[in-house]
């Protein structure tokens, strides 16, 4: 079996498909993009293919090594989404060439399902009791929201009091047993987030996420290990080399890799491996599409350390389209107990609707986050 042609698809709301086409008729998908940075993954998925043009697609490692490491230049966001991208597509190719589930190929389930949590709220927190309130009367046993909006490095008490009043409206709308993540997304630096992480502790928090930026972590590991919180993030690092000196400093207790932008399955299950060496639970990045999500789950069916499934249906990104809108059977992401079941079908488990991809690829998107400034005019991070 040969790979006979490689082609992308920009399509909304913000996601990017690659089909990867073999002379056995067999077709494999993928989800190379980076937020905000999908042509540029195109443009290097466009790149590699010269080297994969012809190859056998079966030989998964192989390509990884030398698409990772045959260009000098290596890592970063933009080349390692094309290469998970690629990776996603292989292995649903090899998957469906040998009538098997992905899992099947890596040694087999550990579970059955997996837990998952939705987003509640904006960028901007605003009505999140209320939106908590209508996804667990929905199902899910977990939520995640946007902690605060922008914060300096040294700022006013009246911003902190406003996320904790958010906070608490959540944890009353939900009560005690639902867990609430709370996601800093890289916004508060280290004075702050010191502050933040005290005042949160009475909520009994699933985790705070990205509590400050991953290049900061070195500095700021006392604090985060003598949280009583458990500390998440990982959704900005893109390879094992990446991870190494996060897990090394026992800062952290979830580690969120995404297999759109970390080189793929074949690179987040050794991430995921890593992890479980220093006992660090695994709770895979995923507000993106559905071959994404499938990806994600094929990874947390065998990977002992996997904890919690992030999602994107009805996440506040998806406007023009949402999860299930390019997939032929939607019930094979359909949710019970606050829980999804591993798919089972041979490959990633799902299967594209072609037509419409290729129709809404038409329209395409060319989103791109918002640009936040501070008070003073400043920058702020988003």
């Amino acid at each position: 079996m040969k790979i006979v042609s490689m082609t992308t698809y920009q399509v909304p709301p913000r996601w990017s498909f690659l089909k990867i086409e073999t002379d056995a008729g067999i077709t494999g998908w993928g989800e190379p993009v980076l937020e905000g940075r999908a042509s540029s993954v195109a443009a290097t998925v466009e790149e590699l293919s010269d080297y994969l043009i012809g190859k056998d697609p079966s030989h998964i490692e192989d390509l990884w090594t030398v698409l990772y490491r045959g260009g000098f230049y290596r890592g970063g966001g933009i080349h390692m989404s094309a290469l998970a991208g690629i990776d996603q597509a292989l292995w649903d190719i090899k998957g469906k060439a040998l009538g098997v589930p992905v899992h099947e190929l890596l040694g087999g389930r550990v579970r059955d399902r997996i837990k998952v949590y939705s987003w509640i709220g904006g960028d901007r927190p605003a009505e999140t009791a209320r939106a908590a309130r209508e996804v667990v009367d929905r199902g899910f046993s977990a939520v995640k929201m946007n902690g605060t909006e922008e914060l300096s490095y040294l700022d006013t008490w009246d911003k902190v009091d406003r996320c904790v009043a958010n906070v608490d409206a959540v944890r009353q709308a939900v009560g005690p047993d639902i867990g609430i993540g709370v996601d800093f997304h890289g916004r508060v630096h280290k004075p702050m987030a010191k502050v933040l992480l005290r005042e949160l502790e009475p909520f009994r928090l699933m985790f705070v996420e990205e509590p400050v930026l991953s290049e900061h972590v070195d500095g700021f590991a006392e604090v985060l290990r003598t949280s009583p919180i458990p500390i998440a993030l990982g959704e900005r690092l893109f390879s094992r080399w990446d991870f190494k000196a996060v897990l090394a400093s026992g800062a952290v207790d979830i580690i969120q890799p995404d297999p759109s932008h970390c080189g793929g399955i074949t690179e987040a299950r050794k991430i995921a491996h890593m992890a479980e060496a220093y006992d660090v639970g695994l709770a895979l990045h995923c507000p993106l599409g559905p071959i994404a999500l499938a990806a994600c789950l094929q990874i947390d069916a065998g990977c002992y350390n996997a904890t919690i499934q992030e999602q994107s249906l009805g996440i506040h990104y998806n406007t023009s389209n949402d999860l299930l809108d390019y997939v032929t059977d939607p019930a094979v992401f359909a949710y019970e107990d606050g829980q999804v079941t591993i798919p089972r079908g041979p490959g990633l488990g799902i299967e594209i609707n072609e037509e419409y991809v290729t129709e809404r690829a038409a329209e395409g998107h060319r989103w791109r986050n918002p640009v936040w400034r501070h008070t003073d005019g400043s920058f702020a991070e988003w």
